[in-house]
């Protein structure tokens, strides 16, 4: 299933086998039915993961790219410390820097190596469930150069870095609407 007009098309699929065996059913409930066939908690969610019908506008998360210097300390630091697992890696030519994407729980990261890339020092907000549990998973990590802390503020709490390129990262369990 490619977009939301195939899963649509399914939906009435069914509803119209169901009724073929005198079970009527409203079009929204085929297609939470749909949803839970493809291991979807609900129709919502297996949408958001789908192609925008044609004209339809899907604005998905921004990918904040960071710049770094020193693929080793970088690979060290988003992989062995953060927890990240690198997706892919790219250079033009052997000898150029690295351009990667990072990921951990679908958050994505950019790291590169590319001086047009990014700013140095730049940051990026990362929403987080469950802050608690990751201030102690980075607390209990043997990273000589960071001991962070968790901070409360008037939106939530928050956990800040600074990896070793200068650039920060919040990390925030968002708990109130400013």
């Amino acid at each position: 299933m490619q977009d939301v007009s195939q899963a649509k098309a399914m939906a009435k699929a069914l509803r119209a086998a169901l009724r073929a065996e005198g079970v009527d059913i409203p079009h929204a409930q085929a297609l939470e039915i749909v949803a839970r066939q493809f291991g979807f908690a609900n129709w919502n969610v297996l949408s958001a993961q789908l192609k925008p019908l044609d004209g339809d506008v899907k604005i998905r998360p921004a990918i904040p790219i960071i710049r770094i210097f020193d693929e080793e300390k970088a690979l060290e630091f988003y992989r062995g410390y953060l927890g990240f697992s690198v997706d892919w890696e790219h250079r033009h030519t052997p000898d150029l820097p690295l351009y990667a994407q990072l990921s951990r729980d679908g958050c994505l990261l950019h790291l590169s190596g590319h001086h047009g890339d990014a700013t140095p020092g730049g940051r990026s907000f990362i929403r987080v469930d469950g802050i608690e549990a990751l201030h102690l998973e980075l607390k209990g990590r043997n990273y000589p150069n960071l001991n962070p802390g968790l901070k409360t503020q008037p939106w939530g709490l928050e956990v800040a870095l600074v990896d070793p390129f200068g650039n920060h990262l919040t990390f925030c369990e968002q708990r109130h609407s400013m």
